[in-house]
Formats: structure tokens, C-alpha cells, sequence
């Protein structure tokens, strides 16, 4: 049996003096011993209620690779180990041909588990020579590194028999991923070099992070804040990549083939007006009848005389979803921009969109992900496929984290993070001399007439919700909150009735008193409405209120209009209002005149309104 005897002068145990049973005996004993300080100083191994274990550590990537890329394989190395040091094959041996429990084994006791040990080992030993030598794809490797389970290789040994392994970054692959996960490491070269502008620290830090990632063949998402430069950074790639020598490009023989740009058509003019203003050498085409006749480039047969000689292509996400041809080429780069575009896995377009080919895939999104993890799944199943698994695996692998106690994603944060660079208008080091936003809740009572209608209809509701059940319950209670959201806007907004008179509505009463203050300092706002019906009769109220008109901007303002809007906007003597839908103008338009903004009803989706 254990005794205090077997413990040096200073209470520190020695347990490589001890038998096998003396150190059974103690493991039972520890949680006493330690409660009453008759022992200190003991490894976290023994607390745990065993010893020290030794494993079969797996190392991946410790070569070279000729490129990651989603489809590429890793080699991998196996061995037996100890304390992070190799066993021999005599030592190996030893413990296989030992009593389970503890062994003495380098002047200590560890423990030995025969089977487990024996088992994980030809496990790894057969992913070392499996598919022909070549180790662990490239996505199953990540995944296993970031502790992420959701089949293939990872999930081959059982949770209980990973205990007696370990999996790490080899030499080649721990620098490349710390160049991914550091990006102010990325690369070296000066991204302003022929860039007709000079770019922000933390701007030039994001384009040789996506210089890097495209070159190693992998997916990447930008998801700075909304006004950081996202446009401007991945212009700045694009003339890196346009000034590249020949054998320094992209794999896959595509080195003249131009990238692809696909984002909103709101934003098309946005994206010409950047492209002219910051980087004339970059030769654009467009794939929309508001800037090209559709006749040049429609078909496949004159698609190769437009593509001739150009750098970039931009179309909208309909277009690139209806053209043939344009999935059926391979392009240097596909970058989305307003990537959220695509966080429906299961629409049409979302579809199309993955049917891109090209060297590398690039997402611009300021809120990569919107209303849930399924948002990010599908991101990351355009950007680097079959990382994430499928959308079951990910389902279920989401849910294995959030039943733990506590719940814990760090799992998946640490597989997503290489791809992925978000910084934030609030965070001082990135820029500090933004103002700081000041969000007011405008609180005002519902008018007469409006709270007749609302109580009316909340009777309406409840008479209606006796007779139905199931799914069609869901259903009215979602039509009836749609329509107290317009009874709050304004009666007539419910009604169909061309009246809006201001004081019907609490709202319109409400916004002409923040307009007034806003329009005695001279100073120009926007306001956002989620309905295309509403932005009318809100540009006529605040022209009464500024005394002379704004402008207006929703779903069916042609393409073509809405770039020279936003000048006209930007200028110092320009309109002192803009009206616009919410999903209309709320994304990737440039609008920086306005020192305030007003949402006029709520969309309910904070990732949204942000």
C-alpha cells in the first residue's frame, strides 16, 4: 500500500520509486491527499487519476506541398512517442508486450492501454501508406487539427482511442498556416506599387492575405466591416496578380485567364467607378445590358472575342446564374461580393453560383453570417468545398458542440479561422479616427386612428387563432405581425389607400421632429424603409420638412440610374435626403455624405440593419 513514506523531504512524490501497486494505490488517494496538503506539486496527469500515457503522434505536412487546395494530399509521419520524445522500437515492445495499468517505462509509471495503442496505430499507419502513399486529404487534415469530426479519417477512431494519439502541423504546413492565421506575415510586396491610391495598414495586410491564400489554391473570405475598403483591396490583388510574372501564377495554366467578379447589380457602377479611379491599367468588361448590349457577349461564340484581352469581368449574380458559359469556363479568380448572397444552400442561384470554376474563390461579405451557422456552411461550401462536410455533417457536428457542457465552438472557430479576416470599424488599432456611432431608440406613441386599427386587429387575430392549428397557426400570426409592423408605419400603409397624412402616424410625426433639428445644422440624411411602397410618400413628407426634394432609391430604380443617384447624393450641394429600401440600398453602396441615419421600421434581422 501507499505510504508517506515513499514522498522526498520536500512533499514532492516520486512515483518512479513506487511499484505498480504503491501508484494505484495513490491514484486512489490523490483528491484526499491533496484536500488535506499532505502532497504538492502534482502533474495535471496525476490529478486526472492516471499517469502519463504514451501515443501515437501523427504529424501532416511536414513537406513541402506543390499547393494546398482543397483536393490536395498531405503526407504524413508515424510514431510511437513519449513525452513528445520518439519510442523505440524495444521500448514499443516493452509496452506491448506488458500488464494493462502502469509500466515502468524511463524511470516512471505510465499507463498502457495494449489494444488501444495497438489499434491506433495501425489505424494512422494505414492513412500513412493509404492512397498510395500520399497521407490525408488536405480538408481531412485541417479538420483533425482543429479537432472538428465529421467523417472520413477523423471519425475512424472513436473519441476514447483519440486519448492515445495526437495530431500536428508539420514543419512545412505549421509555418503556411501561421502565415494564414498572421497575415501581416502573408506576403512580401508593396500592394500600393500600381495602385492610384495609398493604401491603409491594415488595407495592404488584407491583400497580401488574399494574395497568399489564392496562390496556395484555397478559398478566402474578407469579411472586414461594412466601410473598411473591401473594393479597394481586392482591386489592389487584381493588379498584383495582373504584374505577375508568368511562372509566379496561379496554378493550373490559367495565368491569362481574367477573374470574375459577381455582386448586386446596385453595385456594378460602384465597382466601374472604383476600377477607373484606382487601377485605369486593369482592363474590365461587364456581363449586364445597363453597361454592355447584350449581343457582344450573350452567347459563347462572341463571349471569346469580348473576353479577349481583359482582366476582369463583372456580372450580376443573375446573370452569371442564367449564362452557360460563363460556368463552363475556368477563370484565374470568382470573387462575390454581398457574399451572403448565397447563405440559401438550397436556392437556384445559390447553385449556380457553386458551379463556378476557378483557380481560387474569393468572398467579400461584411456579415458572413446573417440569421445562423447554416449562413457560414454555405459560405464555406463555395469558398473551399467539403471543408465544413456536408450540411447533415455540419448539422450534426453543430449540434455534438452546443450539447456540451458548457457548449463549445472553439473546435470550429479554429478550422474557419485561416480562411477567414474580419476587422472592425470599432477597433481603434485598425483605424482611429472614425467618430463614434451614437444609435438613439425614437420612441413615440401610436396615433389615434392607428391604435384603433392595432387593437382591432390584434381582436382579429386572436378570433382567428381559435379555428387553426399547425403550420397554418404559424402562418397568420407571421401575416398579422407583418401587419402591425405596416398599422405602425401608418394606417394607409395597411389600408392601400393613397393618404398619408402626417398626423395619422406616430412615425411620420416623429421623423419630421428628427428632421428638423437635422435640417437647421445643414447637414443631409438617409432614411431606410423594408417596404418599396412606403419610400414614396415618406421623399414627400421630408421635402416639406428640408424645403426642397431628396432622392429615392428602391428595387425597380434601373441599374443604370443608381450610380449617378449616389453622386448626386455625395455632393456638397446635393439633395439633403435619400429614401431607400432597405435591401435595395443597404448594401455596398458608397454614402458617405450623410451624418445621419434613420431605420423608419425594423427588419427585424440586426446583421441587416447593420
Amino acid at each position: 500500500m501507499w505510504t508517506r513514506e515513499l514522498l522526498d523531504s520536500r512533499r514532492v512524490f516520486q512515483p518512479q520509486a513506487w511499484t505498480a501497486v504503491q501508484a494505484h494505490a495513490f491514484l486512489r488517494e490523490v483528491p484526499v491527499l491533496e484536500a488535506s496538503g499532505i502532497i504538492t506539486r502534482i502533474p495535471n496527469w496525476w490529478k486526472n487519476g492516471r499517469g502519463p500515457r504514451p501515443q501515437v503522434s501523427v504529424s501532416v505536412g511536414g513537406q513541402r506541398a506543390a499547393g494546398l487546395g482543397v483536393e490536395n494530399m498531405l503526407k504524413c509521419s508515424v510514431e510511437a512517442t513519449l513525452g513528445g520524445e520518439a519510442l523505440t522500437a524495444a521500448e514499443w515492445q516493452s509496452l506491448m508486450h506488458a500488464q494493462e495499468g502502469l509500466v515502468a517505462l524511463r524511470g516512471q509509471w505510465v499507463e498502457v492501454d495494449r489494444e488501444k495503442l495497438q489499434s491506433v496505430l495501425e489505424h494512422w499507419k494505414r492513412v500513412e501508406s493509404g492512397a498510395a502513399g500520399d497521407g490525408v486529404s488536405f480538408l481531412e487534415a485541417m479538420r483533425l487539427l482543429a479537432g472538428v469530426r465529421l467523417g472520413g479519417v477523423a471519425d475512424e477512431a472513436t473519441a476514447e482511442s483519440a486519448d492515445w494519439s495526437e495530431v500536428s502541423a508539420g514543419g512545412w504546413l505549421r509555418e503556411t498556416l501561421e502565415r494564414l492565421r498572421n497575415p501581416d506575415t502573408a506576403a512580401e510586396f508593396d500592394p500600393n506599387e500600381h495602385l492610384n491610391a495609398r493604401l491603409r495598414p491594415y488595407q495592404a495586410t488584407g491583400v497580401k492575405w488574399l494574395w497568399l491564400l489564392q496562390s496556395l489554391g484555397l478559398g478566402a473570405c474578407l469579411a472586414d466591416d461594412m466601410g473598411l475598403g473591401k473594393t479597394i483591396q481586392v482591386i489592389a490583388l487584381l493588379l498584383r496578380l495582373k504584374h505577375e510574372k508568368p511562372d509566379a501564377k496561379l496554378r493550373g495554366g490559367k495565368a491569362h485567364a481574367p477573374s470574375l467578379i459577381v455582386a448586386p447589380a446596385s453595385l456594378l457602377a460602384n465597382w466601374k467607378n472604383e476600377l477607373t479611379r484606382f487601377a485605369p491599367a486593369l482592363r474590365a468588361g461587364f456581363l449586364h445590358p445597363s453597361e454592355t448590349p447584350p449581343d457582344e457577349w450573350r452567347d459563347a461564340a462572341s463571349a471569346e472575342k469580348f473576353l479577349a484581352g481583359r482582366d476582369v469581368i463583372l456580372t450580376t449574380y443573375g446573370q452569371a446564374a442564367r449564362i452557360e458559359w460563363v460556368a463552363a469556363r475556368e477563370w484565374r479568380l470568382v470573387i462575390l461580393d454581398e457574399a451572403q448572397a448565397i447563405k440559401n444552400p438550397g436556392a437556384r442561384q445559390t447553385r449556380a453560383i457553386k458551379r463556378l470554376r476557378a483557380g481560387a474563390r474569393i468572398a467579400l461579405s461584411g456579415t458572413p453570417v446573417e440569421n445562423r451557422l447554416g449562413d457560414l456552411w454555405s459560405l464555406y461550401d463555395f469558398l473551399n468545398p467539403g471543408l465544413l462536410g456536408t450540411a447533415p455533417e455540419f448539422t450534426r457536428c453543430m449540434k455534438a458542440m452546443h450539447s456540451a457542457l458548457p457548449p463549445d465552438f472553439a473546435p470550429l472557430r479554429r478550422l474557419v479561422r485561416p480562411y477567414l479576416l474580419r476587422r472592425l470599424k470599432t477597433d481603434r488599432s485598425i483605424i482611429s479616427e472614425l467618430p463614434d456611432k451614437t444609435e438613439v431608440n425614437a420612441w413615440r406613441p401610436l396615433a389615434k386612428k392607428q391604435a384603433a386599427l392595432y387593437e382591432s386587429s390584434v381582436r382579429d387575430l386572436a378570433e382567428k387563432l381559435e379555428a387553426v392549428e399547425g403550420i397554418q397557426r404559424r402562418g397568420l400570426v407571421l401575416a398579422f405581425l407583418m401587419r402591425f409592423k405596416q398599422i405602425c408605419n401608418h394606417p394607409s400603409h395597411w389600408l392601400g389607400v393613397g393618404a398619408f397624412a402626417p398626423e395619422d402616424s406616430g412615425k411620420f410625426l416623429r421623423l419630421a421632429e428628427l428632421c428638423e433639428e437635422i435640417a437647421s445644422r445643414q447637414e443631409k440624411a438617409i432614411v431606410f424603409t423594408q417596404f418599396r411602397e412606403m419610400t414614396g410618400p415618406l421623399a414627400a413628407r421630408l421635402r416639406e420638412v428640408f424645403g426642397r426634394p431628396g432622392l429615392v432609391l428602391h428595387g425597380s430604380t434601373p441599374v443604370k440610374e443608381r450610380q449617378q443617384l449616389v453622386a448626386e447624393f455625395q455632393r456638397d450641394d446635393g439633395p439633403p435626403f435619400f429614401v431607400l429600401s432597405l435591401k435595395a440600398g443597404g448594401t455596398g453602396l458608397t454614402l458617405t455624405a450623410a451624418s445621419h441615419v434613420i431605420h423608419f421600421d425594423r427588419w427585424w434581422n440586426p446583421a441587416i440593419e447593420n
